[in-house]
């Protein structure tokens, strides 16, 4: 038995994987990682696959590396964790400095949380309740886009619409408001983008001025919708979104979670439209992928709302036990060294026009609908007919075959259903991006020449559809 099959037979007996039929590993070899470094990661058996989706979209400075590894070690032995209530310490005041310091002027608070779903949590409360204390309760409901994710907790379905994570809870879920899309896939021939999300927000603008008095936030994912395929929409959409929040006084929720730090070109999405939300959330990259760590920025006004003697009962009284926990902190200050000192998103210009010149054949594909580019994000968008984008059913699990064909060529590209994504390390190189290149059209040639049963799906190429 190899080293890897052991450690397989003992995973599957007590681990309950995440995004995951576990039936689907009958057929479909778990890989245990022993170790990382940079782009690369390494099998018990010694097999190297390119981390091409960032390990979930959290690691952007590559695996081990030795700055956040050396300051997390340095944090490890002064301090490891302590109650954020009543106490503090200092990677979080650091931390909370320079996050308020880089982004947009006017986000001057940071709440604290454990992951990308529960700082959405921590937003949505914290815009009600903000409501509340100001003295208009009936502004209690939430507006979202078509297609949207931002996470898996209940309130954090509730303001998304990803079906296959939401269908199953509906009865557990809040009552939101959805609006259509600005995802410019659909966006008619001939037509920008720009012009597209114009015309697409005339729904948003109808929708505040019919329900603005009962509604507390728009919540979006700026520019990129992640698990919903990585479908895109151009920065004007947020311009004219922030105009109206203003005029509906109705507040503005930016997830960037995934898109925050550097991944659609600008260090953050809002400043490709000049704006600021009144709430904005970050984690993933937020500690180079080492760490669990969230963070909800909001504005001294909304700060100053809660603000009170105790007996009023206007404290936000939500926490979290490792809220704040020095190490994450340590690692997010390391990252953030990075991104000042490297010029990051300057040299990120160049890695993505690479990627888009690597990937650009694919356009011409018989079934590909579409090869789209924000940043440092790429997704080639395979289709049953090219004419109509008519899509592949989802019950063939296209995308699987590509993933199982990468792993085979060393390579993790986990697609979203029928999208195959780039979404890589910043410290990826154009050789590394041309070998991805490589894998990624051999694994759509494959999955679109071959015949799957639409009942079933082809049980040799197992899949699944995740939100990243």
């Amino acid at each position: 038995m190899s080293l890897n099959d052991h450690w397989m037979q003992r995973d599957l007996k007590v681990v309950w994987h995440p995004c995951t039929q576990m039936k689907d590993h009958e057929s479909l070899p778990l890989i245990p990682i022993k170790r990382g470094e940079g782009v690369w990661l390494e099998d018990f058996d010694g097999k190297r696959y390119l981390d091409a989706v960032s390990s979930w979209w959290v690691n952007v400075f590559g695996h081990a590396n030795p700055r956040i590894n050396q300051r997390i070690k340095d944090q490890v032995d002064q301090l490891e964790h302590v109650i954020l209530a009543g106490f503090s310490h200092q990677p979080v005041i650091e931390l909370s400095e320079r996050l308020v310091q880089i982004t947009p002027e006017g986000l001057d608070h940071v709440f604290y949380a454990d992951n990308g779903s529960s700082c959405i949590e921590v937003a949505l409360k914290m815009s009600f309740h903000y409501w509340l204390n100001i003295g208009k309760p009936d502004k209690k409901r939430f507006v979202t886009l078509s297609n949207s994710y931002h996470g898996e907790t209940i309130a954090a379905m509730s303001v998304g619409d990803v079906g296959l994570f939401t269908d199953t809870y509906k009865a557990l879920l809040l009552d939101t408001i959805k609006v259509p899309s600005p995802d410019c896939y659909y966006r008619p021939e001939g037509v920008s983008w720009e012009e597209h999300s114009r015309t697409m927000f005339q729904h948003m603008e109808q929708t505040l001025a019919e329900h603005s008095h009962e509604i507390a936030a728009v919540i979006v994912e700026p520019l990129i919708q992640g698990a919903g395929g990585m479908r895109m929409y151009h920065p004007i959409y947020l311009k004219l979104l922030r105009e109206a929040c203003d005029r509906y006084d109705v507040h503005l929720i930016h997830d960037e979670i995934a898109v925050g730090f550097g991944r659609t070109g600008s260090l953050f999405a809002c400043e490709q439209a000049g704006i600021r939300p009144d709430f904005l959330c970050l984690s993933k990259a937020l500690t180079g992928g080492y760490l669990p760590l969230a963070a909800c920025l909001t504005t001294h006004k909304v700060y100053q709302a809660f603000y009170d003697d105790y007996p009023t009962l206007r404290a936000f009284l939500h926490s979290h036990s490792y809220t704040g926990n020095p190490l994450a902190c340590a690692a997010a200050l390391a990252t953030l060294d990075i991104f000042e000192q490297d010029n990051v998103i300057e040299a990120n210009k160049a890695l993505a026009t690479h990627m888009g010149r690597a990937c650009a054949h694919l356009a011409d594909h018989a079934h590909v609908a579409e090869v789209r580019q924000t940043g440092m994000a790429i997704a080639i968008e395979m289709v049953q007919d090219k004419a109509t984008k008519t899509a592949y059913p989802w019950q063939e699990r296209r995308g699987m075959q590509v993933y199982q064909h990468a792993l085979s060529r060393g390579a993790l590209l986990r697609p979203l259903g029928s999208v195959v994504y780039f979404l890589p390390p910043y410290v990826i190189t154009p050789e590394q991006i041309d070998f991805l290149a490589e894998v990624a059209t051999e694994g759509i040639e494959i999955a679109t020449r071959s015949r799957v049963s639409v009942a079933t799906g082809n049980p040799n190429y197992p899949g699944f559809r995740d939100p990243g």
